[in-house]
């Protein structure tokens, strides 16, 4: 690994953690989802159950703390004390892209969580031009090195045009996507990288035989932003034009789950237990939090991230009885009324 890989993996966890990166003037849009009030539920709260099955693992809640880091010490540091919290609480746990362990073996124990959680669902990450490039033996020893139960393969042009050094061929993508489906012998996810999911790139995806994804939607952490942030000169002005580029969390929700992917987990922007109960009443499987969990772990420890935690869970089991909903699949099923500009989007984009 690079002294620049390195850097950037700093730099990324410093400026998420406390830069000022998140989009500017577009939001998740999952405020444009009301939930219908049920004033004779017919519940305890004791009797809502957040269980859910994703990636065939069971989750205690429908939670997925989302990939983040990786490569550098303090990336470890925080991809332990994550992922043992996942573990305790029945979470899923994203790894950040594991590109440096595939440069250089030394930083692989940065990714080594499976002894900390070793009955969480796990997902690797690797980046789709790099997955392009390596072998499907290659591809699973990234997977088999930290235990993964699946791959995402996230996929990030717009992040990369910005980023100094970045890719700029993003062919052949659906030939590694079928590939990866075929051969590796794990569950493959799809996952953006905060500019979203549109349904003619779900179709796409399907097309290729992918049948998980992450939508991870504009609306919460800008990655452009993060990467502007880094830039210079012409890089950095072509960061600020398209800081809030992307399709919104809701929106990738409410079009890509109708089209019969197994697993659509709501990533981008996701904040609260109110925003995790909208993407699931959007067809969600779970959600992921990345950024807010980062925040709430860098100001207050582990007890400052579990706090956080319970608040969103607490909040969910709340918005769950109030709907009448015994369980998750009762909330996907629950009536809602979509407004505003995510009605547009469905609307327009939906039927094509």
């Amino acid at each position: 690994m690079s002294t620049d890989i390195s850097q950037r993996k700093r730099d990324h966890l410093d400026l998420c953690a406390t830069g000022d990166v998140g989009f500017r003037d577009r939001t998740t849009l999952l405020e444009c989802v009301r939930l219908v009030h049920d004033g004779l539920p017919e519940l305890s709260l004791d009797e809502v159950d957040l269980s859910v099955t994703v990636l065939g693992k069971r989750l205690r809640a429908p939670i997925i703390i989302a990939a983040m880091t990786g490569g550098t010490a303090e990336a470890a540091d925080v991809n332990h004390a994550l992922a043992t919290l996942a573990e305790k609480r029945g979470y899923g746990f994203g790894l950040g892209s594991q590109r440096a362990m595939h440069r250089r073996a030394e930083v692989s124990w940065t990714y080594a969580v499976r002894e900390r959680a070793p009955t969480t669902l796990l997902l690797g990450n690797v980046g789709l031009v790099q997955a392009r490039e390596m072998s499907t033996e290659q591809l699973q020893g990234l997977v088999r090195e930290v235990g993964a139960d699946a791959l995402c393969v996230h996929l990030n042009p717009a992040m990369e045009l910005v980023q100094p050094g970045g890719d700029r061929d993003f062919r052949d993508g659906m030939a590694l996507l079928r590939r990866a489906t075929a051969e590796l012998g794990v569950p493959v996810v799809a996952k953006e990288t905060g500019n979203g999911i549109s349904p003619g790139t779900a179709r796409k995806l399907l097309a290729a035989g992918v049948r998980h994804l992450d939508v991870s939607g504009a609306g919460g952490t800008s990655w452009v932003g993060v990467e502007t942030l880094r830039a210079e000169g012409s890089a950095r002005r072509l960061g600020e034009a398209l800081w809030d580029w992307g399709v919104p969390t809701g929106a990738s929700v409410a079009l890509c789950a109708p089209l019969g992917f197994e697993t659509v987990i709501a990533t981008g922007g996701v904040q609260t237990g109110t925003d995790v109960a909208r993407a699931i009443a959007l067809g969600a499987t779970a959600a992921g939090i990345a950024r807010p969990t980062l925040k709430a772990l860098r100001a207050g420890g582990v007890e400052g991230a579990e706090q956080f935690l319970d608040e969103v869970e607490n909040e969910l089991r709340a918005v769950m009885l109030l709907t009448g909903s015994r369980d998750v699949a009762a909330l996907r099923a629950a009536p809602r009324v979509v407004v505003g500009e995510l009605e547009r989007w469905v609307t327009q984009l939906g039927a094509r």
